[in-house]
């Protein structure tokens, strides 16, 4: 087993909110104004290593691989042309979250989850494919880095089994990272798989080094410190879940760990689902129903929010944030550093990769 020993590179960080503007075709307001008191409030931390990021917050074409990942490419180029350098993609964004698995009963829906699995097993990504190809590509061309979300179909083993899993693209078009979802949520176990611990990694990027926890992994304490131990600048966290609750954590997360904070919602409206949907009328009778509103939002060290909530729209928030701030943060309390007792508490992280069986041919 490899123990996660790193120390933390201390930086500090800057943040000047920018404009929340609707996509093409959105169904919300279009354009937001501008947080000018958070923007007084943050500028004397001003300094010249700035990264713009964006939090895409738009549906998917739910139960279509394919025509997702194209609508994840537009959105690319147009982040892109507003001077993104970082952007991130919610939860299994790719084919869509399976919503309706919080409406169907386990035993009395029996005929209709297994209809509605066989679809996302058929529009699943296989990472040893060449599937994701559109993405790696637009990623080199603009120079991103890209953390997207997405339903992926296990391909060494069974080949049946899906995973909650978040890959993070780097600008030169490679994969970085695959972290799958450790502990899937309630009825989400009757979706995905659970992930290990090989991709609960923080890894460096031009932003700054970032990681990954979906949804209510940011609940468990314990990956979160795996997380901060790595010398996290950017805590993105793609969920389904929303609220003030939830915003709630996300910022007491940037004052525990002295970093940014990027909360990718899921937006999804009924009109989102497909025609054919199985049982469509009976999951969703209401036509008019924000299923998730989304609450994307940008929150700096300290747990101050700069960009969002985003609620019951689409559109793409962006934020200028410079990593030097997080040292700042930490100055106070920096909980894997002066303020951490490693005499009387410890963490193991099993990092290794697992699989059901081995061969040999000894």
């Amino acid at each position: 087993m490899r123990l996660y020993r790193t120390r933390c590179r201390h930086h500090t960080a800057t943040c000047r909110n920018e404009r929340v503007s609707g996509g093409p075709g959105g169904r919300g307001q279009g354009t937001a104004g501008f947080h000018d008191g958070a923007i007084g409030r943050l500028n004397h931390y001003r300094s010249d290593s700035m990264s713009k990021v964006a939090v895409v917050q738009k549906s998917p074409v739910v139960l279509n691989r394919d025509a997702t990942i194209a609508r994840a490419v537009d959105l690319l180029d147009q982040a892109a042309s507003q001077g993104a350098e970082m952007v991130v993609f919610t939860e299994a964004f790719i084919p869509g979250y399976p919503a309706w698995i919080w409406r169907l009963r386990p035993g009395g829906d029996w005929g209709t989850t297994e209809a509605l699995h066989k679809r996302l097993l058929e529009n699943a990504v296989d990472l040893e494919s060449n599937q994701l190809d559109p993405l790696y590509q637009a990623a080199r061309k603009h120079q991103l880095t890209v953390v997207c979300g997405m339903h992926e179909r296990d391909h060494g083993c069974s080949r049946a089994t899906l995973y909650n899993t978040v890959a993070t693209i780097g600008p030169d078009g490679l994969l970085m990272n695959r972290h799958r979802k450790l502990m899937p949520t309630n009825p989400e176990r009757m979706v995905w798989g659970a992930g290990d611990a090989s991709g609960l990694r923080v890894v460096d990027t031009p932003v700054g080094r970032i990681g990954t926890l979906i949804c209510w992994e940011s609940y468990m304490p314990l990956s979160r410190y795996a997380l901060y131990a790595q010398g996290i600048d950017i805590y993105i966290a793609p969920t389904y879940d929303s609220g003030e609750d939830w915003l709630g954590s996300m910022r007491h997360i940037a004052r525990e760990a002295g970093c940014w904070v990027i909360n990718s919602g899921t937006l999804l409206h009924a009109s989102d689902m497909p025609d054919d949907l199985e049982a469509r009328a009976t999951l969703y009778p209401d036509a008019d129903e924000w299923i998730n509103g989304g609450d994307s939002a940008i929150i700096a060290p300290g747990g101050e929010l700069v960009a969002g909530p985003l609620r019951n729209e689409e559109g793409i928030l962006y934020a200028e944030i410079d990593i030097e701030r997080a040292a700042m943060a930490r100055r106070t309390l920096d909980v894997v550093g002066h303020y951490s007792r490693p005499d009387i508490f410890t963490l193991l992280v099993n990092a290794n990769a697992y699989a059901p069986i081995s061969f040999s041919e000894q």
